[in-house]
């Protein structure tokens, strides 16, 4: 169903909207977290290790894809909001065969180049072997989260946020039963965690394609639409490949910092991997109400309702913050149990140094909350290359003050560094949304 975000109550409008995308990356993060447990209680910590260290991988070349679809996203979305269907759906066009085109080199590249990828990921020799399986079947389920991410985003666009919620439910589902049945009864270990997920993102993308042909007639292009798609190639790939720039960039970051936590061994990597999971539960919602709110000003801006935009920027800020501020005393208070939920029997030192990781780091989830906020407006704004400078800024100081003082004080260097970061981020991204005058909150 598709959706005006330029009417109605703003508060309502923005709320019904996220979430449905809320719960739909919700149930996306539970085959991810499943992959997880099921990996570290059935297989071993090795495994979880193993699995943890790919999944900083894959959210980073995910990333790739999220920012391109992101990106002409937006586009589409001020275009829906002009009302101007043949440029909305020439746009349509340009994109997907663009990003299709793109997805399908990424993903030779990533199977011809994968001994490459471990190496500098500065795997553990022990844990190369089970990287190695795991990631080619991954690799493999590339343009399923191409197609999942596309039209997730296409229909977002024009305000639809309950198809994409529905298809990313049952895949969940069906990834969780297929984990348990591969890993358990067919014993086929770490590669049954990554067929899993490939066969749920291949149902979950085809799926929303079949759905989003039948049902969205005034999306598909003609066959003329389709032939000027090269008309629309620029305002895409301004749009997408900054977008797609900011999303890469900011999971580069954590990618590098991976290597770094790699370099402490397995039990620092257990523990990152599982802190990590409990991060992608804990601000997903803040990121999906932000990148709601991007589409909410991208169809805004399209009609020219300033005023509009500036109170919905108001009661964005206001629910982002109270709600990071809730998450990050419940986690903190929870830290003990959330870490060990991911164990059968963690070691204490493990079990140490996840704590640790949450108790600096998810004192802080405000912050990357208003990070979102900064990313999905400057993007709905026609500005995506701001959003990219703020993530340089906020994952360069990640970066510089990891590798600068872990040789001194060990790991514990890599966990501030991530809050101090956001922080220099979010001021930058204030400053530079009141240089515009006119936008004030």
């Amino acid at each position: 169903m598709q959706k005006d975000l330029t009417e109605g109550p703003i508060l309502k409008s923005l709320v019904l909207f996220s979430l449905p995308m809320t719960a739909a990356n919700l149930l996306q993060q539970c085959y991810n977290l499943a992959d997880t447990m099921i990996v570290g209680r059935y297989i071993g910590d090795d495994a979880l290790a193993a699995v943890g260290s790919a999944y900083t991988l894959m959210v980073f070349i995910t990333s790739i894809l999220l920012g391109l679809s992101l990106g002409s996203g937006s586009l589409i979305a001020s275009y829906f909001g002009k009302g101007d269907g043949r440029k909305m759906r020439t746009t349509i066009a340009s994109s997907f065969i663009t990003i299709f085109l793109l997805s399908l080199v990424l993903m030779a590249f990533c199977i011809l180049a994968i001994n490459w990828i471990i190496d500098i990921l500065n795997t553990p020799e022990e844990l190369k072997s089970l990287i190695k399986e795991y990631l080619f079947w991954i690799f493999l389920g590339l343009i399923g989260v191409f197609l999942t991410n596309y039209f997730s985003c296409l229909l977002r666009s024009v305000g639809d946020s309950v198809t994409p919620l529905v298809f990313l439910a049952i895949s969940a589902v069906m990834n969780i039963f297929l984990d348990l049945y591969f890993i358990l009864s067919l014993h086929w270990a770490i590669a049954g965690a990554a067929i899993a997920t490939i066969i749920s993102q291949y149902f979950a993308g085809i799926g929303l394609l079949i759905v989003t042909v039948r049902r969205n007639r005034n999306l598909i292009p003609s066959f003329k639409e389709i032939r000027r798609w090269r008309g629309e190639l620029k305002s895409v790939l301004n749009y997408s490949f900054l977008t797609s720039m900011q999303q890469s960039v900011m999971n580069f970051g954590i990618l590098m910092v991976q290597g770094l936590v790699n370099s402490f061994g397995v039990s620092v990597m257990a523990a990152f991997a599982a802190g990590v999971k409990i991060d992608s539960f804990a601000y997903l919602p803040s990121q999906d109400f932000g990148n709601a709110y991007s589409f909410f000003i991208a169809q805004n801006s399209g009609k020219g309702l300033r005023e509009r935009i500036r109170k919905g920027t108001r009661m964005a800020l206001v629910i982002t913050v109270g709600f990071s501020v809730i998450i990050s005393i419940l986690v903190n208070i929870f830290a003990p149990f959330l870490i060990g939920i991911f164990f059968s029997s963690p070691s204490q030192e493990i079990l140490d140094i996840g704590i640790s990781y949450l108790k600096v780091e998810g004192s802080f989830y405000a912050l990357i909350g208003i990070l979102f906020l900064l990313y999905g407006y400057f993007r709905a704004d026609g500005r995506p290359a701001i959003s990219l400078v703020l993530t340089v800024i906020s994952l360069g100081l990640r970066v510089l003050l990891s590798y600068s003082f872990a040789p001194l004080i060990g790991y514990y260097a890599i966990w501030v560094s991530i809050p101090i970061g956001w922080m220099i981020a979010d001021i930058t991204g204030y400053i530079l949304y009141k240089k515009k005058r006119e936008m004030h909150i």
